[in-house]
């Protein structure tokens, strides 16, 4: 799929999302609309894919969102335009399979918005974070003051939301906002890696991990352990396990099935 402001390629089971809508990527209801599409498209082809890599091109992520079309947005049409981008926010963070967000510059408002959807985030260290809505007399509505407190904690949450500033990613690294830091040449190589690795791993074991993990967020303890319970039972009667089982013991490369 080849659109104007998004593009995706499927190559050895990995997807890769391109945003392109230069000169900094900002998300205008276009983008959101291809974006929607794209997602849509590889749902369908899910069955190809076991991980998916979303990045900006150019020396940004996403700067935000396209400010310009703020200037006419009543409350009527906040309401309506929220309700079209939470839909692909959702569409994103319940992905069936693993989500690599390659953060290669800017990640600002919608952008860290998206970039929390993912499952895993590592960035260049030229990339630069924050959620600067509180500069433009509103606040983060695309679920940056939930995500962002779960993922860091309320107090760094709140530091970073009520002054709107940027954080390198050294310090998003400090904070748990990404999982690591790499040299800007080497990111896209180092986000691969990653997701051949997981690639590599049972899909079924893999997707389960996702599910209990992300359904668990929002449980008590005793909730998530029986939804973990249930996932670990359901595994132990699958082909995959028995091959991971008896590859360990005779010493070599499991073949999984995804069965």
């Amino acid at each position: 799929m080849s659109g104007k402001k998004i593009s995706y390629i499927i190559d050895n089971d990995i997807a890769i999302i391109t945003i392109n809508n230069p000169p900094m990527n900002a998300m205008s209801m276009e983008v959101w609309g291809e974006l929607d599409r794209a997602l849509n498209e590889l749902d369908s082809r899910k069955d190809e894919i076991k991980v998916v890599i979303m990045t900006g091109k150019g020396k940004a992520f996403v700067v935000g969102a396209d400010i310009k079309s703020f200037l006419n947005l009543t409350q009527e049409k906040a309401r309506s335009r929220l309700k079209k981008t939470r839909r692909v926010y959702l569409k994103l963070e319940r992905f069936e399979r693993p989500v690599i967000c390659a953060v290669n510059g800017y990640c600002l408002g919608a952008g860290l918005e998206l970039a929390m959807c993912c499952d895993i985030r590592i960035a260049s260290t030229e990339a630069k974070f924050g959620q600067p809505e509180i500069n433009l007399g509103i606040i983060p509505g695309g679920g940056g003051t939930q995500r962002l407190s779960r993922l860091v904690g309320v107090g760094l949450a709140k530091e970073l939301i009520y002054t709107g500033k940027s954080i390198n990613a050294e310090r998003a690294a400090d904070i748990g906002l990404v999982n690591r830091v790499v040299n800007p040449e080497g990111l896209i190589n180092d986000v691969l890696k990653t997701a051949e690795l997981i690639a590599s791993k049972p899909p079924l074991a893999v997707g389960a991990a996702k599910e209990v993990i992300d359904r668990g967020l929002n449980m008590s303890l005793m909730e998530s352990l029986e939804i973990e319970a249930y996932q670990w039972s359901y595994l132990c009667g699958t082909n995959d396990q028995k091959e991971g089982a008896l590859a360990f013991l005779e010493k070599r490369q499991p073949k999984f099935t995804g069965r």
